[in-house]
């Protein structure tokens, strides 16, 4: 396993290899950056019409005593949702995209995948910010809010970890990629993002639906947002420890086995 101080020593190849990615993600797009705002915004638009006008969805009453924005509280699901599935995504595709730069010259596997994640974590931040702008317009505003960093952190690590093991699976069978993109749509539906966890019945064919839904470590942490930015509280220790916990467990495991497989895969690239 590559260790953090190798990879480190690797900072500015990571570095440069992120910018890379997101000169070349938006080459020769007219828009160019603006589609980091306008894909999301699209997709919240789409969401609270169907879920919120079409299926007549409620947000619950927000930490102020007054809002009760739908889009904004769906918004609040999907920022931490969309780092998520991008995370996930780019560093799954970053060891296959790198194959030919691996395969002639040295460096560690992990910088094109953590490359990847920083440019990822660039959009994360953007979307972040601009639900942050709002809710400071809309007066729902709280020092809770401050904590949002390290959840987005602790969602970075999650994907990042589960992206590093289907990479190398996704080098031996190329099925891989289909099959994450199929769970990536049903884990979706799987979190509470456009419903709350209420209305998941306790049991459902003779299984515990609620508390298996909860046990999805990215519900808890939208769960944990919604704690943080739309009832402006803190949330429950369990749900903190839950969150760090897992995704740090994750993060750890899935660089491990990354490190022991990818040098030999390297060869197929």
């Amino acid at each position: 396993m590559s260790s953090p101080a190798v990879v480190w020593e690797h900072r500015n190849l990571i570095a440069n290899l992120a910018k890379r990615d997101l000169k070349a993600k938006y080459k020769k797009s007219v828009l160019g950056w603006m589609w980091s705002l306008i894909n999301p915004a699209a997709t919240l638009a789409v969401y609270s019409f169907v879920f919120g006008i079409v299926l007549k969805g409620v947000a619950p009453l927000a930490g102020n005593g007054s809002l009760k924005a739908f889009p904004l509280y769906l918004f609040a699901g999907l920022v931490v949702w969309n780092l998520f599935s991008n995370t996930l995504t780019a560093v799954m595709d970053a060891l296959e995209e790198a194959g030919e730069l691996l395969t002639k010259i040295y460096f560690p596997p992990e910088c094109p995948a953590f490359a990847a994640v920083l440019g990822v974590s660039l959009q994360g931040a953007i979307e972040f910010l601009i639900l942050l702008a709002v809710l400071v317009i809309v007066g729902n505003v709280s020092w809770t809010m401050l904590f949002v960093p390290l959840l987005l952190i602790a969602v970075i690590a999650l994907a990042t970890g589960i992206g590093l093991v289907l990479s190398v699976l996704n080098i031996h069978y190329r099925d891989v990629s289909y099959i994450t993109t199929i769970a990536i749509q049903v884990l979706f539906y799987c979190t509470p993002i456009v419903y709350p966890l209420e209305l998941i019945p306790g049991r459902l064919w003779g299984l515990p639906a609620r508390q298996l839904i909860s046990m999805n470590p990215i519900a808890r942490c939208v769960m944990v947002i919604r704690d943080l930015v739309w009832h402006l509280r803190l949330p429950s220790l369990v749900d903190a420890l839950y969150v760090a916990g897992v995704s740090g467990a994750i993060f750890a495991l899935g660089w491990a086995w990354f490190s022991s497989r990818a040098p030999r895969v390297i060869e197929e690239l």
